[in-house]
C-alpha cells in the first residue's frame, strides 16, 4: 500500500530503502512510506549542470593557452566539487523519512548522526500544507503540523503532492480515532504493553530511548 501512495503522490519511485520495519511497534501498520520530492535535488543538481556548462562555454570561447587550461582546471574543480554535493544529497535521500502509520506520523534523517520527529495520531491539532506557484506545477510542497506535543509546530519542506498528504493524514486520523472508541475492556493492559515494549528492547528491536518514550505515552 505504502509504495503505491508514493508513487501516486510523486515522489521519487526508488523503493531500494524503506522505512525499517524493525523500527514498528508489532501492532503498527505503514499508510505512507514517502522521501522528499525529487525537487529535493534542485539546488545541487543545478550547481552540476551549471558549472559544467559554464567550463564548456569559456573554454570554447578562449584561445588555446594558459588562460584556457586554467579555466578547465578550474572547471574540472567545481565540476567535482559540484558532483560530491549531488552525491551526498542522494544518500541524505535515501536516509529521509516521512512515514504515517497507523499510530502515528515519524520524520526521521541522517547517516552517521540522526535525528527524527515522533508526533501520535492523537495529539495532531492541524495538518496544513503550503505551496508557491512554482511547487504546485511540480507537485511538491511544505507541511505544517500542529500537535499537542512540546514541539507545537512542526514543518516538513519537500513533500510531494502535500494536499493529497494532508488528506491520508485526516483519513488515517479518523480512522484510529474510530478504531479507539471501538476498543473493547478485554484490551491489552498497560502493564502488558510495557511488558511486551521491554522484550522489544531487550531484543534490540527497539533503543533505550524508544522504550522510554512509548513508556511515557502508555503512562500519560
Amino acid at each position: 500500500m505504502e509504495e503505491c501512495h508514493a508513487l501516486k503522490l510523486g515522489g521519487c519511485t526508488l523503493s531500494s530503502m524503506p522505512f525499517p520495519r524493525r523500527l514498528l511497534n508489532d501492532y503498527e501498520t505503514i499508510v505512507l512510506d514517502l522521501h522528499p520530492h525529487w525537487w529535493y535535488f534542485g539546488s545541487s543538481v543545478s550547481s552540476l549542470i551549471g558549472s559544467m556548462f559554464l567550463t564548456l562555454m569559456l573554454r570554447a570561447q578562449m584561445p588555446y593557452g594558459f588562460f584556457r587550461d586554467a579555466i578547465g582546471y578550474l572547471g574540472i574543480a567545481a565540476i567535482i566539487v559540484s558532483a560530491a554535493w549531488v552525491l551526498v544529497q542522494v544518500i541524505k535521500w535515501r536516509t529521509t523519512y516521512f512515514v504515517v502509520t497507523s499510530h502515528r506520523l515519524i520524520y526521521r534523517q541522517g547517516v552517521v548522526s540522526r535525528d527524527g520527529v515522533e508526533i501520535p495520531l492523537e495529539r495532531v491539532n492541524n495538518v496544513n500544507f503550503g505551496q508557491s506557484v512554482v511547487e504546485r506545477m511540480l507537485g511538491v510542497g511544505d507541511l505544517l503540523i500542529e500537535s499537542g506535543g512540546q514541539d507545537g509546530q512542526q514543518t516538513f519542506t519537500d513533500i510531494g503532492q502535500p494536499e493529497k498528504v494532508q488528506n491520508i493524514i485526516h483519513s488515517t486520523i479518523q480512522a484510529r480515532g474510530a478504531s479507539r472508541s471501538e476498543a473493547t475492556p478485554g484490551s491489552m493492559s498497560v502493564a502488558g504493553e510495557i511488558e511486551r515494549l521491554e522484550a522489544l528492547r531487550d531484543r534490540g528491536t527497539i533503543t533505550d530511548d524508544e522504550f522510554l518514550e512509548q513508556k511515557r505515552r502508555l503512562l500519560s
